[in-house]
């Protein structure tokens, strides 16, 4: 995926998370006032990428199946080559710094490992805190993300 494609989908989920949006017109021009210029088509295809629906309060995640919303995440392994710039151990905590736009997807990934080392991730637009459960539990996942990368 291309860097201006992951950087206007992270716009796109950025703007849905902070307020309800009712139209693709409305979308684009929200979009337009960031300086992401795209096409209702593109628009289109990112919200079908995104898995995106619209509801009477405006677009949200498509509810699906367990089952259906794991295989639709990308593995960790694939997530970390694609997404991961750099990894920064703090304590009991991991920073995982990525390109605009990357950090959902590998947080989303990371939470579908479902480790007992790690007690829960927070995204941002380009960083994932990683939180773990102790420094022992930290190391441990630290090494796991290594391997992956190999």
């Amino acid at each position: 995926m291309g860097v201006q494609k992951r950087f206007r989908q992270g716009q796109i989920l950025k703007l849905l998370t902070g307020q309800p949006v009712a139209s693709q017109d409305e979308l684009r021009r929200q979009l337009g006032h960031l300086g992401v210029r795209v096409t209702q088509a593109t628009l289109s295809r990112d919200l079908r990428e995104l898995r995106l629906v619209k509801t009477s309060a405006g677009y949200r995640p498509l509810a699906s199946a367990a089952a259906d919303e794991a295989s639709s995440l990308p593995t960790l392994a694939r997530a970390l080559k694609e997404f991961l710039l750099d990894l920064r151990p703090a304590q009991n905590m991991l920073i995982l710094k990525t390109p605009p736009s990357g950090a959902q997807p590998l947080a989303a990934a990371v939470d579908a490992e479902h480790w007992k080392e790690v007690a829960g991730t927070l995204a941002g637009d380009d960083t994932v805190l990683v939180i773990c459960s102790s420094r022992s539990g930290c190391s441990a996942v630290q090494k796991r993300v290594e391997e992956m990368l190999r």
